[in-house]
């Protein structure tokens, strides 16, 4: 199935003048950051020819293919792109969909940066982790406390999110937001394999291979690995 604007489209229907399409990577590895990849986008009919979800294109293709985004640039398809981050330590402290709230809420703030204001959201899957669910009494605090993630918070209000199952090969924003965080983790995993070489970064990027499982076992785990998960021992 090739990607669309058709979700954008209607977004720009009702009065959104920029969509955002956001994707994450990184979320069940056992290493490495989380990461979230946004791509803004205004009207517009065209985009790099090939783009699909990042997990239909193998290392070479995701290259070329953030390559041909940054060709974009300036054009409808290409108002804004970035990439955002939660550490290991992050996900251990706050849990996984906190760390993605704030992955996500970094990208964005980058994307607020440039000057452009997102007006709706494309958000791959069922599940709305970049919205802040109401604060509770048992909210940690301490996650909002640290100066990192008070700058991340968007001055206004988040835009309204529009979930979309199996985003990442529908809409052409959302599957560009999945390459470009797809290409930028990878390549952090793969300088962070030098350091690490027992544990194989380079090829598993930091998820549960048989050769990682067992350097986890023989090893230990280092300070990329997200100890508050089940690792094996």
């Amino acid at each position: 199935m090739s990607v669309s604007l058709t979700y954008e489209a209607s977004l720009w229907d009702a009065g959104a003048h920029v969509v955002a399409g956001v994707d994450e990577v990184g979320r069940g590895a056992l290493a490495g950051p989380v990461t979230v990849g946004v791509c803004a986008v205004g009207r517009c009919d065209s985009w790099p020819e090939g783009l699909a979800d990042s997990k239909e294109l193998n290392h070479a293709r995701r290259v070329a293919m953030a390559d041909a985004l940054g060709t974009f640039a300036g054009t409808g398809f290409g108002l804004a792109r970035a990439v955002g981050h939660s550490s290991p330590a992050e996900i251990d402290a706050h849990g996984i969909i906190a760390a993605l709230r704030l992955a996500g809420l970094r990208a964005l703030a980058q994307i607020v940066d440039s000057g452009l204001t997102v007006d709706a959201v494309l958000l791959d899957g069922k599940h709305d982790w970049l919205t802040a669910p109401p604060a509770t009494l048992f909210d940690n605090p301490a996650l909002f406390d640290d100066p990192a993630t008070a700058s991340a918070l968007p001055a206004k209000p988040l835009p309204p999110v529009t979930m979309v199952i199996k985003g990442d090969g529908l809409c052409a924003s959302i599957a560009a937001g999945s390459v470009i965080a797809k290409v930028e983790r990878d390549a952090l995993m793969a300088a962070a394999h030098a350091d690490h070489p027992e544990y194989g970064w380079e090829s598993n990027k930091g998820y549960g291979a048989a050769g990682h499982l067992e350097a986890i076992r023989t090893l230990g785990p280092t300070p990329l690995h997200r100890r508050s998960w089940r690792l094996p021992v």
